[in-house]
């Protein structure tokens, strides 16, 4: 009998089968879709449903939308409580994997939050970050705190701390002002007043540093007291720089020697004190003394295009071009890395600082660089020409390096800033300019050359980051063709076409185990125009000569009632325009650098007379004076997050891989004066 007995026993163990493992619907889906979708298959009616939320879950992560969707739109219409929380998520995930933020919004609503895991309750908050595309806001900034500490992963916790902060301080003065917070939300006000201690000390590295300190002593139990901010922490390790020796690297012959002369001048003045000397209070409005033609004489006739040295993708001279009127080295970036309280001005000379100059004329940038080090240089200002300046990523040297051009593809080096003045930057700068100004559809009237293309591909590209729709141009020949429509009282028509830009796409982001694709752009959708139509800003990169044919022609195609505003560059403006020529211009604004938008009156006489009034070279002459001031605050500029200058070229900051951006003065024409744009 005890036989039988166990062989009923072992006989009864053995027809069990393996035990099915448990679904957990509010984990993390660690294992691969394909197991996931094979214990759906294997499992009784009552689990079948957890396995297939979990093989749902694994093939977003594995970026598998179509069949992610497909199971969804398979799933039973009965769910029990925790099942339908878990595809609410799920639906808003595939919505926002569709670009369908508000079908994802809509969705978010109905979860019930307390009834989440904290895995769950950590991609809900990240679905929350992601409907809104980026824009910061107040809702944002919760989400983010929210999500915190919900999050374990070390890497994680960074990742969302970075990313509150980046919030905060792409929030506008006006959103920050106008926040309005709970009494018991102790870790939002930590964070604004975070803020309000970086805008007060940025321009100071140790009272930045010791307002961080204290900041963290006032705050202990802050996530990011415990965890800084990346771009805030790089501070505790900040050096002030240093300007023993200086390398001053430029062409001294050949073509581009004319620019380098004018460069050198700037910096050399800047060192030696000559700005202080030439400084005077800046008027209210900006007039300045080049603007009467009465007074000084036209610009000369330079030998070549200063582009060809300074603009980072340089176009040739054309032959019906006026080579002194290509001031191509003019740019703005319109982007300010930050809000901060207080701007650093020009580096005061120093009689302590050595310059030595190298002509990258006669011998390759590598062998330039070393003799540099050989003789003791701290820092480097240079390459000029934009083939060197190409080749110094690839270079090994310990120095700082500030090159003055930017290469086509900008590699992220530690030693490494880039200052170059062009085209392409002033037409960002334009678009924001426009923007802000509440302009939504733009024309641009643009040169039928390779200049005309950068400059309209750069415009509409920015313009598409703001928000905007599918920019028009317009191209212009020579102009003799311009002379023949004038005089054949055609006019110009403001229409033109479509053009077509391939904006880099951004990452997604993955935290928590979720991964939310980037935003796309939204779609295109061209305005059309005919007599002004629905175009309700022109922006014309023109000449002087050219753009005092093109307005004339613009105001006899369109009535006066439908007028548009009109826009300029830079290249409009030039010495020896009289009278006649700014009534003309009535109510264009134009961009131009701070310091022949009559900043320092003295100094652009000054510099005036020395270039005979060539203001392409003036240009240049700020841009070397700028570039004493920037390697003075080289360290400044490479490692402190919103660090600015106020410089002759423009307001300068920096972007995260040292591309120095510049923020241009508006001017506008009236009644045959120009004064500031606002």
């Amino acid at each position: 009998m005890p036989v039988l007995l166990a062989a009923l026993f072992f006989a009864g163990c053995s027809s069990q089968g393996p035990q099915t493992p448990e679904a957990n619907v509010q984990g993390a889906a660690t294992g691969t879709s394909d197991y996931y979708l094979q214990q759906m298959q294997q499992s009784s009616d009552d689990n079948k449903v957890d396995w297939q939320l979990l093989a749902i879950k694994a093939l977003l992560n594995e970026g598998k939308f179509p069949q992610a969707n497909d199971q969804l739109s398979s799933l039973p219409q009965t769910l029990n409580d925790t099942q339908r929380q878990e595809a609410l998520l799920l639906q808003a995930q595939v919505k926002l994997t569709q670009q369908d933020v508000n079908g994802a919004a809509g969705l978010l609503k109905q979860v019930d939050v307390s009834a989440l895991s904290k895995e769950q309750q950590a991609r809900y908050y990240q679905l929350q970050i992601a409907a809104n595309q980026g824009r910061p806001s107040l809702d944002v900034l919760r989400a983010y705190i929210a999500q915190e500490p919900l999050l374990t992963n070390p890497a994680d916790k960074q990742k969302n701390i970075d990313a509150t902060w980046q919030t905060l301080v792409q929030m506008s003065p006006a959103q920050v002002s106008n926040m309005v917070i709970n009494a018991d939300e102790n870790t939002l006000q930590g964070w604004l007043d975070l803020l309000s201690v970086y805008k007060a000390n940025s321009n100071d590295p140790d009272m930045l540093k010791a307002g961080l300190k204290d900041w963290q002593t006032r705050y202990p139990v802050n996530p990011a007291a415990k965890m800084l901010p990346t771009a805030l922490s790089q501070v505790q390790n900040f050096q002030q720089s240093t300007t023993g020796k200086i390398a001053l690297l430029l062409p001294l012959s050949g073509q581009a020697q004319i620019f380098a002369n004018a460069i050198q001048k700037g910096f050399n003045d800047a060192k030696n004190g000559v700005l202080t000397q030439a400084a005077a209070p800046a008027p209210a409005a900006a007039s300045t003394p080049a603007a009467d033609g009465s007074a000084q004489p036209a610009a000369a006739t330079n030998p070549a295009d200063p582009a060809a040295a300074v603009s980072p993708s340089a176009a040739p001279v054309e032959a019906n071009q006026n080579a002194s009127a290509t001031p191509d080295a003019n740019a703005a970036q319109a982007q300010p890395a930050a809000q901060s309280g207080n701007v650093a001005q020009t580096a005061p000379p120093s009689s302590a600082t050595q310059v030595q100059v190298y002509d990258t004329s006669t011998q390759p940038i590598d062998q330039v660089l070393a003799q540099a080090q050989k003789d003791g240089a701290t820092l480097v200002v240079g390459p000029l020409i934009k083939s060197n300046v190409e080749k110094l990523s690839s270079l090994q040297t310990p120095l700082n390096i500030l090159a003055l051009n930017e290469p086509e593809s900008v590699q992220n080096h530690p030693n490494l800033c880039y200052f170059a003045l062009s085209p392409e930057d002033e037409a960002r700068d334009a678009a924001h300019h426009m923007w802000d100004q509440g302009k939504r559809s733009p024309l641009l009237m643009v040169p039928r050359s390779s200049l005309g293309d950068r400059v309209s591909k750069a415009f509409a590209t920015e313009w598409q980051k703001l928000g905007g729709s599918t920019v028009l141009q317009q191209q212009f020949g020579s102009t003799g063709e311009l002379k023949q429509g004038i005089n054949s009282g055609a006019g110009l028509q403001l229409t033109g076409t479509p053009i077509t830009t391939e904006p880099a796409q951004p990452q997604g982001v993955t935290i928590a185990g979720l991964t939310i694709p980037a935003p796309t752009q939204p779609e295109p959708v061209a305005a059309t125009s005919g007599n002004g139509g629905s175009v309700d800003a022109v922006y014309i990169v023109a000449t002087e000569g050219e753009m005092a044919l093109i307005k004339p022609m613009i105001s006899m195609r369109v009535s006066s009632r439908s007028m548009v505003q009109m826009y300029a560059s830079s290249r409009s403006f030039q010495a020896g325009s009289g009278p006649d020529y700014r009534l003309e211009m009535e109510g264009l604004q134009f961009s131009d650098a701070p310091l022949l938008s009559g900043s320092n009156p003295a100094l652009l006489q000054q510099a005036a007379k020395n270039f005979n009034n060539d203001y392409s070279l003036v240009r240049l002459y700020a841009m070397g004076v700028d570039a004493w001031t920037l390697a003075n605050h080289f360290n400044e500029m490479r490692q402190l997050p919103g660090f600015q200058v106020k410089g002759e070229t423009g307001n300068l900051s920096a972007t995260q891989d040292c591309v120095i951006n510049r923020k241009l003065t508006w001017n506008q024409y009236r009644q045959g004066q120009i004064v500031p744009a606002n």
